[in-house]
């Protein structure tokens, strides 16, 4: 019979440790029960373990517990019902919702697994309570899904359940993830309209070169006389481009995609976001967004008991650039070491000197969470104003460059018409 090593608690706190025999997990957790002991960690003993149940493949082939009787049959299925990180907010929201109503985290769990109509969303919560029903805390079930819950996300909860406030917790993580979720809305929103520029001027180009070009160039043949420097331009760029375009842009993706995998490695990575950082714009969005998400990523974590350290290690992660997660790297052993956060943070080279003063402020009178939420709140506004002038300006660009274009070729072809009749003689 297998044997399970433990650690609990009894009523009066006590935590105490040692081993029981037990068929399965859940027979082990209820013999616990039984005896008034809560445990905080139940692991199976690997001296004990049982030997592994086998299933007889058709052949007569012995094959591996847990393995699927038809592979290729349900590997599509998992995929359709893996969770993935859209269904964080979505789980957390309702799991929020009925712990507001007086349900305790695990039945709340429990109901999400049974009630829950949406295919992922159910797998995650029916996994999540197959933890919990073994004894596992809420956040070590979350931890067994990464890909989902990050790391804060995950030691907010155990702070949560440590506290006893894991509502005001949740609340908190859905308020957060709301704002970044609105953020990248916003985001995408405001590229829309470039975007869609871009394609309508790449679409009278293309329109232009393969259509309108070569009866043009039949037109102006036929009519012979000498044409004008405008026309040549057009035509023989024309030419090029029907002749050697296809291989320019087959060279393009190549190179594209030889960029993206060296941009995967951790070399590639460093140095095109240390690249980036000297574009204007590019730097302008990356610093904007770095800030009011490092910042408000630490108030949430420092309003929900995490440490200090603890806290500036966690918002040092959720920084994307590598080039700029490495300088919050040495701000924050400068701060374990005892620097004050405000004078760390400004050696980072991104945080304005009026954002420095507010948060030496907040320091001083021993309000640095709220600081730091009012310093984000202004990031906020300064990237909500970014994003609009850069997406005044990239329009208005695109816009000028196919107006340009268009009258660069109503121009060569009304000189050419008026060259060549002019070289008629009556």
């Amino acid at each position: 019979m297998p044997s399970f090593s433990y650690t609990a608690r009894d009523k009066s706190g006590a935590t105490s440790t040692g081993s029981v025999d037990a068929p399965s997990r859940r027979d082990a957790l209820r013999k616990l029960q039984t005896r008034g002991l809560q445990p905080t960690r139940l692991d199976e003993s690997t001296g004990a373990a049982p030997k592994a149940a086998r299933s007889r493949r058709p052949g007569g082939t012995p094959s591996p517990a847990g393995a699927p009787a038809s592979s290729a049959a349900s590997a599509p299925s998992a995929r359709s019902t893996a969770p993935t990180a859209k269904e964080r907010l979505p789980f957390l929201e309702a799991l929020a919702d009925l712990v507001r109503g007086g349900l305790s985290a695990g039945e709340a769990v429990r109901l999400l697994s049974v009630r829950v109509s949406q295919p992922r969303l159910r797998a995650l919560c029916a996994a999540l309570w197959g933890s919990l029903s073994e004894g596992q805390t809420l956040s070590v079930a979350l931890s067994r899904f990464p890909h989902v819950f990050d790391g804060q996300t995950v030691n907010l909860v155990a702070a949560g359940e440590a506290t006893g406030n894991l509502r005001d917790v949740l609340e908190r993580l859905i308020s957060h993830f709301t704002e970044q979720k609105e953020l990248r809305s916003k985001l995408a929103a405001a590229l829309a309209y470039p975007v869609f520029v871009c394609f309508l001027a790449a679409g009278v180009i293309l329109f232009f070169l393969f259509f309108l070009m070569p009866r043009l160039k039949g037109l102006l043949t036929s009519l012979g006389g000498e044409l004008p420097w405008a026309t040549k331009l057009l035509v023989n760029g024309s030419e090029f481009l029907l002749r050697y375009g296809a291989f320019g842009l087959a060279a393009l993706a190549i190179g594209f995609v030889f960029f993206w995998q060296w941009r995967r490695t951790g070399p590639g990575r460093l140095a095109t976001d240390e690249l980036g950082l000297r574009l204007p714009l590019i730097r302008g969005f990356a610093i904007r967004g770095t800030v009011l998400n490092f910042a408000h990523t630490l108030a949430v974590l420092l309003e929900n008991g995490i440490t200090t350290a603890e806290a500036l290690r966690l918002a040092e992660r959720t920084v994307g650039n590598e080039a700029l997660r490495g300088r919050f790297a040495e701000a924050t052993d400068r701060v374990l070491e005892g620097e004050a956060l405000s004078t760390a943070l400004g050696r980072t080279g991104v945080f304005e000197p009026l954002l420095l003063d507010r948060l030496s402020v907040s320091e001083q009178t021993g309000s640095l969470a709220p600081g730091l939420r009012d310093i984000a709140r202004t990031c906020r506004n300064e990237l909500d104003r970014f994003l609009n002038t850069f997406t005044k300006s990239v329009s208005a660009g695109v816009l000028v460059a196919a107006f340009s274009f268009v009258a660069f070729i109503a121009y060569a072809i009304v000189s050419a018409v008026f060259q060549v009749s002019s070289s008629f003689r009556f």
